[in-house]
């Protein structure tokens, strides 16, 4: 398996796009049905500073992909906050763990960060095994977090400190 995770170029907006449209990683982010390439495009053209999108290429194709943003206040430069999502079709093969050292390290080795947070559905048991995986621990839950499917569920906060 020639896996390489790397920072995202714009020819892979497509991809990326692709990954959300899957029903499980759509199940499992916030996103909504039929993602447009043009929201896409507009949210990867434009990348603050402090964020950095990183994929994961799999023999030439992008199959993962995993936000990393560096809270903006000043008084929690320390902490940043992260998202993934792996093309249904790829998960359970690594991706999601390849992606989560790549973001620790940078996150530990290099931006100097030493908290990071997410937000995961409680019937996520998948990515909830992954995180914990990797030292993230569950600090609350909360209750009705988003409407998904019709239904409103719950999400854990969870975070990693150095």
């Amino acid at each position: 398996m020639s896996l390489i995770i790397r920072q995202y170029h714009a020819d892979d907006i497509p991809a990326i796009r692709d990954i959300y449209a899957q029903p499980k990683a759509q199940a499992g982010t916030l996103q909504l049905p039929m993602p447009s390439l043009a929201m896409w495009e507009k949210r990867l053209n434009n990348v603050p500073d402090g964020v950095y999108p990183l994929v994961a290429e799999l023999e030439g194709k992008v199959v993962g992909n995993l936000g990393f943003v560096i809270a903006a206040n000043p008084r929690r430069r320390h902490v940043a906050d992260i998202g993934m999502g792996v093309h249904d079709a790829y998960q359970g093969r690594g991706i999601g763990s390849a992606l989560m050292e790549k973001a620790i390290d940078l996150a530990e080795n290099w931006l100097n960060v030493s908290r990071i947070e997410l937000t995961v559905y409680t019937d996520n048991a998948a990515a909830i095994h992954l995180y914990q995986k990797f030292g993230f621990e569950i600090e609350g839950t909360a209750k009705q977090f988003a409407f998904r499917n019709g239904e409103f569920v719950d999400a854990h906060y969870m975070a990693r400190t150095r």
